[in-house]
């Protein structure tokens, strides 16, 4: 058997419109496709009764940020902090850290300034719209 690649990290939104901005216009990813799935394989597939997907692709380096946006949309999850079990997030590489928290617009959300932790990996976590942590770091 084949060891798995990466091929995409996924992130649940209730606004794929606002999300897309985001990640397109404040991290800079380029948008590689949109689109929506539905039907009953596509339903069966994710457990949901139902469902519809609308989906953005980003180009993420060796592998795609998915967004994707379902009808219906479920109850909101509880975790809300990085160390709460289900929580998530996106881990991104940039080249100059500082660079890029000096350039990010006022409104989004730190929490903290750009950190070098103890394995000499420097890192910023920020909020998307949804709330979603994103995790920019500099090895």
């Amino acid at each position: 058997m084949t060891a798995p690649t990466a091929h995409h990290f996924g992130v649940t939104v209730t606004d794929l419109d606002r999300a897309v901005e985001f990640y397109r216009d404040v991290l800079g990813l380029d948008v590689l496709d949109r689109f929506t799935v539905s039907g009953e394989a596509f339903s069966d597939g994710v457990g949901v009764s139902g469902a519809t997907g609308d989906f953005a692709h980003l180009d993420a380096g060796s592998a795609r940020v998915e967004l994707v946006e379902y009808d219906p949309e479920a109850d909101e999850s509880d975790a809300t902090s990085v160390n709460q079990p289900r929580a998530k997030h996106l881990g991104l590489a940039v080249d100059d850290l500082d660079s890029f928290h000096a350039d990010l617009p006022a409104e989004v959300e730190t929490l903290s300034e750009p950190r070098t932790t103890e394995s000499g990996t420097r890192i910023l976590f920020v909020r998307d719209p949804e709330g979603n942590l994103v995790e920019l770091l500099e090895a």
